[in-house]
């Protein structure tokens, strides 16, 4: 099972909320916008509206988002970013705010390595960590001085969480750690944010995206099971919804949660998950 092709996004997939906050003046920065989870959310929020400011460091594809959304009616204009260079992090933040006033920050960018903690890499686990948790902290640190500095003093943080921040499964030691801490930033920005500046994090099951695909293999190796019983057993195994999301599912529920419809989503979590933490 190699990558297969991501889900087709059309409009009638994608959450409309008005929201007096969606508006071309105000940006939304998305991280891993060239593809997946990233790719979706970047295209529904400037589907509602927004001016969204996609990073990633895969220009080609990140174009290619831009161009997707401008076909549905949005705007999205691509950084070239690696989230491993403050430097980096620094222009994209500061390219935003030219183009408006940064309101909503999505850090969605992730990879994946699976491996057992007694044979992780840790160059492997440098490199997961410098993207999946310092780079979502060093962007909302640029972003809510901007925030706050904004009409209303009003800003949304959401971080791409997982099952895999409430539950952990084996040779996934360091995606794991990554995930729990983001909830963890998600509730320590909003402890902070006096009601004005919130945070949540977003935890899907498995969703169609290269990300999780290209792990079967691995994860057939690991366990010394086909790839069919990777995905059935491992995968779904524990799912009430044996389908897996698409992409704009979980877009849309990161714009939700930028929304005027979740003021009270503060340091919150948003499982969408078909059951696997609650019900086995």
């Amino acid at each position: 099972m190699g990558i297969i092709d991501e889900p087709v996004i059309e409009k009638k997939d994608i959450l409309a909320l008005e929201d007096e906050r969606f508006v071309p003046e105000n940006v939304c920065i998305v991280t891993g916008a060239a593809s997946g989870i990233g790719r979706a959310t970047a295209i529904v929020a400037a589907v509602n509206g927004l001016t969204v400011v996609g990073l990633d460091i895969d220009e080609e594809r990140g174009q290619e988002t831009c161009r997707m959304a401008e076909a549905l009616g949005g705007k999205v204009v691509f950084v070239k970013t690696d989230l491993t260079s403050d430097a980096d992090m620094d222009r994209a933040v500061e390219a935003a705010a030219e183009l408006g006033t940064v309101k909503f920050l999505a850090n969605i960018a992730g990879i994946q390595h699976i491996d057992s903690v007694e044979n992780f890499p840790m160059e492997k686990y440098d490199l997961m960590q410098a993207i999946m948790l310092r780079a979502p902290f060093y962007l909302s640190k640029l972003s809510i001085p901007h925030m706050k500095k904004s009409n209303d003093g009003t800003g949304v943080i959401g971080n791409m969480a997982s099952v895999h921040a409430h539950i952990c499964t084996k040779n996934k030691p360091v995606y794991n750690i990554t995930k729990f801490g983001l909830r963890a930033l998600a509730q320590s920005i909003s402890a902070e944010g006096e009601g004005k500046i919130r945070a949540f994090t977003v935890s899907a099951g498995y969703v169609k995206t290269p990300l999780a695909l290209n792990q079967i293999p691995a994860q057939a190796e690991q366990r010394g099971i086909t790839p069919e019983e990777v995905v059935r057993e491992v995968m779904m195994g524990r799912s009430q919804v044996k389908e897996m999301m698409t992409p704009a599912e979980v877009g849309n529920l990161f714009l939700f949660g930028f929304s005027r419809f979740a003021n009270y989503l503060v340091g919150g979590d948003l499982l969408f998950d078909g059951g696997m933490v609650l019900t086995y």
